[in-house]
This record gives C-alpha cells, sequence and structure tokens, in this order.
C-alpha cells in the first residue's frame, strides 16, 4: 500500500503503535515524531522514517495518529491543524473528548481511541468512537489501522472513562495478580523463574479459552474445580479474601478518577 501515516509522540504506545504497523503492513510509509529523536532508532531499524518536525510529518500523511499527553494536545492540534485538514485524525489522548478536538481543528475528522500496553505485542484491546465528520468508509480504514495492535471495537463516547478504567488500566491488573501467583509459587517452593513462568502462561490460557473457545469464566472454573479437591480449597481463599470485590473497586475507582480528571479538564478548556 502506498498510505502513510504519522505518527505524533512516538513514546511507549505511539513508537508501539509505529512497530504494528510496520509488522503489520498495514501501510506503505510510517514517520514517527518525537521531541528526543536519538530515541527513535530502533524504529528506524524497523522501516519507519522520524523526525522532531509535527508539520512535516503530518503534511505528508494520508491518516495522522496523535499520541501525546492530554495536556500537550492542544499545542499539537494547532501546531498541525493546516497540514490535518480533511485528514483523518486518531488520537491516543486519554479523557479529552471529541468536541475539544472539533473545536481546535474543525477542517479534520477525529477518532478518541483507548488502546492500552499490551500494543506492544500486537495484543491491544482498542475501543474507540467517532466525531460526525468520520464517514462509514474512514471507519473501515480506522479498524484496519488498529487492528495491527489487536481486537478494536466502536463504542460511544460515554463508555470512554469505564473501558479506560477496565481496559486501558486492566494490564496493571493482571500484572499484579501474576506478581502474587509468582509469589505464591515461590511461597510453595517453586524457583522463580518457574513460578513466574507458569503464572503468565495460566492467565494467557484462561484468556485463550475465554476469547478463543468462548468458554465463560464460570465454565473454566467448574472445569478446574472437583469435589474436596484442591482448587476448591484454592477457590475458598480467594473468596474470603475478596479478591473480585478488590477487582471491582479497582475499576470503580480508576474509572471515577478517570471522570474527575475529565471534568477538572473541560472545565480549563
Amino acid at each position: 500500500m502506498s498510505e502513510c501515516v504519522a505518527v505524533v509522540g512516538a513514546g511507549v504506545i505511539g513508537g508501539a503503535i509505529v512497530r504494528c504497523l510496520l509488522k503489520s503492513g498495514a501501510v506503505g510509509r510510517v514517520i514517527a515524531t518525537r521531541r528526543k529523536t536519538d530515541r527513535l532508532k530502533s524504529l528506524e531499524d524497523m522501516g519507519a522514517e522520524f523526525t522532531g518536525d509535527n508539520v512535516w510529518a503530518a503534511r505528508e500523511a494520508d491518516y495522522v495518529f496523535i499520541c501525546v499527553k492530554p495536556g500537550d494536545v492542544g499545542g499539537v492540534l494547532k501546531e498541525i491543524r493546516d497540514e490535518v485538514a480533511g485528514k483523518l485524525v486518531i488520537s491516543t489522548a486519554a479523557i479529552t473528548p471529541l468536541k475539544f478536538y472539533g473545536s481546535v481543528a474543525p477542517e479534520a475528522k477525529f477518532v478518541r481511541t483507548m488502546p492500552n500496553v499490551a500494543a506492544l505485542v500486537g495484543e491491544s484491546f482498542t475501543a474507540f468512537c467517532c466525531d460526525e465528520n468520520v464517514t462509514p468508509r474512514d471507519k473501515e480504514v480506522v479498524k484496519r489501522l488498529l487492528s495491527a495492535m489487536g481486537p478494536c471495537e466502536e463504542v460511544e463516547e460515554k463508555y470512554m472513562d469505564a473501558i479506560t478504567g477496565l481496559s486501558g488500566s486492566g494490564p496493571a491488573y493482571v500484572a499484579i495478580v501474576i506478581d502474587a501467583m509468582m509469589y505464591a509459587g515461590l511461597k510453595v517452593g517453586l524457583p522463580r523463574e518457574l513460578a513466574l513462568y507458569s503464572s503468565a502462561q495460566a492467565v494467557l490460557g484462561t484468556a485463550k479459552l475465554i476469547l478463543e473457545r468462548e468458554l465463560s469464566a464460570s465454565a473454566i472454573k467448574e472445569m478446574v474445580t472437583t469435589p474436596g479437591g484442591t482448587t476448591i480449597e484454592g477457590i475458598y481463599q480467594l473468596e474470603d479474601g475478596k479478591i473480585r470485590t478488590a477487582l471491582m473497586r479497582a475499576v470503580e475507582a480508576a474509572t471515577e478518577k478517570c471522570a474527575n480528571i475529565r471534568y477538572n479538564w473541560d472545565n480549563e478548556h
């Protein structure tokens, strides 16, 4: 394909997007921008062009990803406003509403997304919502580009705070579970590497049973649990420790925090 994508702000998520686009072959050309271009060497080795000039990158591109912090979105948009007129602009900035993008650069077509750090290995779930200028054909392009990072789904913008609290922060919650399982393995005498590997693989395998075999979480639990067996003893301790409640409270707290930050951000802007 001869299409060109510019990724403005190739940090952790932006860099992951660059890598996924190059690896998937979704577009023919990828330009990455960052203030410190020396940190983009690994992306250049993969075939990306890199520059510190956001204006040039946006001018060259057919589609533009904005992967900067929410506080920097306005400045970047003002900088490249003329270059993105009529173009599809996809933002990964948390909390920033679609109406803000349109107020700064009304000539562009905006998509707000919430990926997560699993984009680093092409396994992010990315929720996205679009402004009224995005056409059905544009949405097909969005899905093609986002699918390079993993599965994606269009949602209503009102769900983005909850998606941020659940999926955006989700890898951190799962990492804590894996870390706890690893230490549990150490406690019962397993070598550290074996404990970590078996814990992470258990999470990966369980996720695949849900996503690929379409088994419910309850069905998987019942498959493993036998009367008077070892699993029920472990489950009893988990329930007594209120792990479900702790995870539910974590997602609820993260969602509320996101909503509060967005509320304050709206008032400031």
